[in-house]
Parts: structure tokens; sequence; C-alpha cells
């Protein structure tokens, strides 16, 4: 009777052990997603939307502020520096140019 309960206890403590592992990896969430193959497209679709608007904004804002960064240091008239920076910010500003001319509003010939 004494050595059973030893080994129920024991027992009892190694599930306890190996639910708390299991908890930790994540493993319940995982084995949910494994049999549910239409929660897997759903989040994969999701996460790459998301991914590539978040992608698109950085992009967008990091360029913008070096940009203006650079009309700074241009303003600073460093003679080698800023002569380098202004041809930068002027080829830069030339193909916006070019992609905005391309569309003609007033015709709505894009």
């Amino acid at each position: 009777m004494f050595f059973r309960n030893k080994k129920v206890n024991l027992l009892e403590k190694k599930i306890n052990e190996l639910i708390e592992i299991l908890e930790k990896s994540n493993f319940i969430e995982l084995t949910y997603l494994i049999g549910n193959k239409k929660e897997v497209i759903r989040r994969n679709l999701l996460a790459g939307i998301f991914r590539g608007i978040g992608i698109g904004i950085g992009v967008s804002v990091i360029s913008a502020i070096l940009i203006i960064l650079l009309q700074k240091i241009v303003t600073l008239n460093i003679p080698i520096i800023g002569e380098y920076i202004a041809d930068i910010v002027e080829i830069v500003e030339r193909s916006r140019w070019k992609k905005f001319s391309k569309c003609n509003y007033r015709n709505k010939s894009w």
C-alpha cells in the first residue's frame, strides 16, 4: 500500500512536470493548429498581409526621414558632402516627379 501511494505520487509529479513543459512550449496550441487547416491558412494570410503593410509603412517613414535629413545637411553648405547629397536629393526628386507626371490627372489617362 505504501509503495503504491509512493508510485502514484511520483507519477503525479512527473505528469505535472510534463504538463508544465507542454504549456511553456505552446504544444497544445500547435496541436490545435495542426488539426485545423483553415485556421492555419487564415492566421498565415493575416500575418502576411500585416507584415506587408508594416514593411511598406516602415520603408516610407524611414525614406522620408532620410530625405529630410539629407536636405538639412545640404542647407549646412558643407562643401564636399553637401554637393554629393544635393545630387542624391535631386535624383530622388526627379524620379518622383517622373512617376507623378506619367499620371495625368486632368485627362484621367492613367
